[in-house]
């Protein structure tokens, strides 16, 4: 089975209300759908869109901020590694997620957008920023995050059975391999930050042993020997 998957930004027809973004007219079928998230992942939409450069600029705009300590360095930290490889982290209006999307990287443009209805509880931030950062790290293991695909860093047999039950339930059969490794890396502590860590020092592929599909890749094309 080929381990890579390319990244797509499919349309959904939902009649929604009208518009006031500035960009309304890049947005045909309303907010809320994923026409209106394609449109911001290629940031022409940007209305309640803000950069996040550290924990602070998301804990800050809730009550409980304190309560974002505990986590502060380990997200802090991934978000240092992401920096570091080109990888941008935004905070964004629901509208432009269809519904219950907590988050979503874009392969192409290499930033990841996290919901803002959902970030106010911070272990659903870090659930979110992990998942979402563990793709990164997918695109990192497929040579580069300039290229638009992204490989699995841990052998499917190795990804504890309920993740992988979990992602069978919950995306497209074609999309579970790099999803169900996500899902567990969204909720084991550290393990996207060291994963991250790995792409920043370019060390990913002696540290994560490619899967044979992936080193053939990476050989044929020239990011390793």
């Amino acid at each position: 089975m080929k381990k890579f998957l390319t990244a797509a930004v499919a349309a959904a027809v939902v009649a929604l209300p009208a518009l006031s973004d500035p960009n309304q007219d890049k947005i045909t079928q309303g907010y809320k759908t994923m026409d209106a998230m394609g449109c911001m992942l290629l940031q022409e939409c940007t209305d309640g869109v803000r950069e996040v450069f550290s924990m602070l600029d998301i804990s800050s705009q809730y009550p409980n901020t304190e309560e974002f300590t505990s986590v502060a360095h380990e997200f802090n930290t991934m978000l240092m590694s992401l920096n570091q490889v080109g990888v941008k982290v935004f905070i964004s209006d629901s509208k432009y997620f269809p519904k219950e999307h907590r988050g979503v990287y874009h392969t192409v443009g290499n930033n990841f957008f996290l919901n803002e209805d959902y970030m106010g509880d911070p272990s659903t931030l870090m659930m979110v920023m992990r998942h979402e950062g563990w793709h990164a790290a997918q695109d990192c293991m497929a040579g580069t995050i300039d290229n638009s695909l992204i490989a699995i860093i841990k052998p499917e047999e190795s990804v504890p059975m309920l993740w992988r039950t979990l992602a069978e339930r919950t995306y497209p059969s074609n999309a579970v391999p790099w999803e169900a490794e996500a899902g567990w890396a969204g909720r084991t502590e550290k393990m996207t930050m060291e994963a991250l860590q790995s792409c920043a020092r370019g060390t990913m592929w002696t540290d994560y042993e490619p899967t044979p599909k992936t080193r053939e890749w990476l050989v044929e094309n020239g990011y390793i020997k």
